[in-house]
């Protein structure tokens, strides 16, 4: 990959896209950084500040995911792709399509459709979640040795049940499917995907509005101050995902998915080790019974009584050897990541100050 040609990074101003910018900025390189509308000061105010200082060049362009062609002037000239853009809600929508999976897919398609078209690009590296792999926490009762791979692909999610995760594997289904359609002889470029888990940590900008945030929200506002259900998730540190998508870019040998995931920690862990930072702070300190959370968690927590059964109670656990070894991704600790997000939460006005 020629370092001397544009990066392009769609969905810029994004939670993980703000740091691949920031990083490929202070490396030097010049970023084609697409944003639903560069002329919103706000929105890209981070991404400016980000370019401050650094050697890199920073060059905004406007697009939509859902009007095709709109990515090909950001995509001229590069050799590799960044595909980040995607939406990032699971509540609070009346249609699961429109506002997840539709965006998704199509817009997918549509950057890939573009990428066909320019022939300077030779890779893409897209944002998948480990949401493509799995559906439900029981499905690790399915898997080879009780720990998720890149092998296992999420074949539970629909658009009534889990529609965030069913957009993530349909939008990846549709990138390898489009990646796959090139001659066999002759592909332009190849894709790699990068799996995160839940990403914590902090935010260059306080615009973001994300589920990581939510969660956040909810363990420290006292919303959960009695219990907590027994709920596990794999987390990882944001810098940590944005260095992988990079590392994916200019590793020559990179292929294939990389499950990207420091470990996993039940609610109840993340909350016992905010305490020992944020003491006064109505942290939850207990587990809720599973037949409780069944009970009342469509009334409470806007979760269904399938999710939960499905997904309350199980262990789950991820193999990240892929991203440690051909990525050569290395860890922080989560503690420090849980940390610093609070704080920042905090700093922002996002939870009150005790």
């Amino acid at each position: 990959m020629d370092k001397s040609k544009p990066v392009c990074v769609t969905g810029a101003s994004g939670y993980i896209a703000s740091w691949i910018v920031k990083y490929l900025l202070e490396d030097g390189l010049t970023v084609h950084a697409t944003v639903r509308n560069p002329d919103n000061a706000k929105s890209v105010a981070h991404l400016k500040k980000a370019a401050e200082g650094t050697t890199g060049t920073l060059k905004l362009f406007a697009a939509d995911l859902l009007q095709p062609g709109s990515f090909k002037s950001a995509i001229e000239g590069c050799e590799l792709v960044i595909h980040t853009a995607s939406p990032f809600i699971i509540k609070g929508f009346k249609d699961a399509n429109e506002a997840l999976v539709k965006p998704a897919v199509q817009g997918t398609e549509n950057v890939l459709r573009s990428c066909n078209e320019v022939c300077t690009v030779k890779r893409v590296v897209l944002t998948s979640s480990v949401a493509s792999v799995f559906g439900d926490n029981v499905e690790i009762e399915e898997t080879l040795n009780g720990i998720f791979t890149e092998q296992d692909w999420n074949n539970t999610s629909s658009v009534s049940h889990q529609p965030y995760s069913f957009s993530k594997v349909a939008a990846e289904r549709k990138a390898w499917q489009i990646h796959n359609q090139q001659p066999k002889n002759a592909k332009q470029w190849d894709l790699v995907t990068i799996n995160p888990s839940l990403v914590l940590g902090p935010a260059l900008t306080q615009q973001t509005q994300s589920t990581s945030i939510a969660v956040m929200q909810d363990l420290g506002s006292g919303k959960q101050r009695t219990g907590v259900p027994d709920l596990e998730f794999g987390l990882v540190d944001v810098r940590e995902v944005a260095r992988a998508h990079i590392q994916a870019g200019f590793t020559p040998e990179a292929e294939g998915r990389y499950i990207v995931s420091e470990g996993t920690y039940s609610l109840l862990t993340m909350a016992e080790i905010l305490k020992k930072y944020f003491p006064k702070y109505p942290l939850p300190r207990a587990l809720l019974p599973k037949a409780l959370v069944w009970l009342v968690g469509p009334i409470a927590a806007g979760v269904s009584r399938r999710f939960v059964k499905l997904n309350v109670g199980y262990a789950i656990r991820f193999d990240n050897t892929r991203s440690r070894q051909t990525l050569q991704i290395h860890y922080r600790p989560i503690e420090e990541t849980l940390q610093q997000h609070f704080q920042q939460m905090i700093d922002d006005g996002l939870l009150k100050k005790r």
